[in-house]
């Protein structure tokens, strides 16, 4: 392998340890972005998936690529299937992050375009991550500040995974062929209910945190009123549903397989991010 390495979302949550974990591996990368800037001392490219004409420079010098639809956007397959077809036009292997428990129905957006991909011709390897435990310090933290986790998550438990796991994953899937063709559903080490975790939470900062499990309007009402738009706040509510269904409660062994290295435990990442998490 000799050219370059495209990460899509180059800013966002996976993509910042992925272009650190693929130059530690002495990997050429291209950092998309809408801005374009450089991360992480890569080389920035501007990048736009709601306009096509980004993409060949994007794509310039590139035989792999990192594909993922950054948060907050809710329409997978108007995004990514175009980007999936211009990668697959030029041969471009794609390491595809989708979401966990897709494979479940081929009518769910995610799991199309994965089919895309596989019958798309370039080579490929899927990626399928369970709930990020950085939604703690990102999409809940409003709620920890005040003591208290509300979500419709029920008794339901989740194999949370640290984005530093995925982006190590990531990184194995990009600069060897020996999954190529595969699919992994990226797990933690173990299942926790958010009860678990806000107990974790009130242990490693010292203060109290709850879990309150709320109906599905109660907490899009929350999440807009954090700023989080309408349409995303309720597509967050509606993937509660498999929580509560104790679908996302499975461990893999997936990350070892991937990366040689168990994955992180909740309360490693709680410590881990316990200054972000307090302040």
């Amino acid at each position: 392998m000799v050219g370059k390495i495209l990460v899509l979302g180059a800013t966002g949550n996976v993509g910042k340890p992925l272009v650190k974990a693929l130059l530690a591996k002495g990997e050429a990368v291209k950092a998309a972005s809408r801005s374009g800037k450089p991360v992480e001392g890569a080389e920035g490219v501007a990048f736009d998936y709601n306009d096509p004409s980004t993409f060949a420079r994007a794509f310039e010098g590139v035989d792999r690529a990192y594909v993922m639809l950054p948060t907050g956007y809710v329409n997978a397959k108007e995004m990514l299937l175009p980007v999936i077809e211009a990668a697959a036009a030029r041969k471009v292997k794609v390491v595809f992050q989708s979401v966990f428990g897709v494979e479940a129905d081929d009518s769910i957006p995610y799991r199309q375009v994965e089919i895309a991909l596989e019958k798309s011709g370039t080579p490929y390897v899927i990626l399928r991550p369970n709930w990020f435990a950085d939604n703690f310090h990102i999409f809940w933290k409003a709620g920890i500040d005040h003591g208290q986790i509300a979500v419709p998550a029920a008794n339901g438990k989740s194999s949370f995974i640290d984005v530093r796991d995925i982006a190590e994953s990531a990184a194995a899937a990009l600069t060897t062929n020996r999954f190529d063709g595969k699919a992994f559903s990226l797990t933690g080490p173990e299942a926790l209910g958010y009860a678990d975790a806000a107990a974790l939470l009130s242990k490693v900062l010292g203060k109290p945190v709850a879990y309150t499990a709320v109906d599905d309007e109660t907490f899009i009402g929350i999440l807009k009123g954090a700023g989080v738009p309408d349409d995303y706040a309720r597509f967050l509510a509606t993937i509660f549903h498999p929580v509560r269904e104790g679908w996302t409660a499975k461990v893999t062994d997936a990350v070892e397989t991937l990366t040689s290295h168990k994955p992180r435990s909740l309360e490693t990442y709680v410590r881990d991010n316990a200054a972000v998490l307090k302040a």
